[in-house]
């Protein structure tokens, strides 16, 4: 009897750790076609270290975000050109990493 209760213990504890950690949305493929410079306000990186499928570049937008894939060389000229001073003259950037 006992041990009954006792994992039904820990199913009830295993259960409410699960539903009261936040759950991240993570990037499951990336988009397609190279995305316009001008339509971006900002990135944030996702490592699939980190609980996630894979590692992507998310460019924010005002209409959402995109997954693109780091390994792609516009992908990371355009984070270049993000993290550049020259492209922080009074826009605001989302610079979050999610490591």
């Amino acid at each position: 009897m006992v041990s009954v209760k006792a994992a039904v213990m820990v199913i009830t504890v295993l259960t409410l750790c699960l539903w009261v950690t936040p759950h991240r949305e993570c990037c499951l493929r990336y988009m397609k076609k190279k995305l316009p410079f001008f339509v971006i306000k900002g990135y944030s990186v996702q490592d699939k270290r980190e609980m996630c499928p894979i590692n992507a570049i998310i460019f924010h937008t005002r209409k959402g975000k995109t997954c693109t894939d780091p390994k792609l060389n516009w992908v990371m000229h355009y984070v270049n050109l993000l993290s550049s001073y020259e492209y922080l003259d009074g826009r605001t950037m989302l610079y979050d990493v999610l490591l």
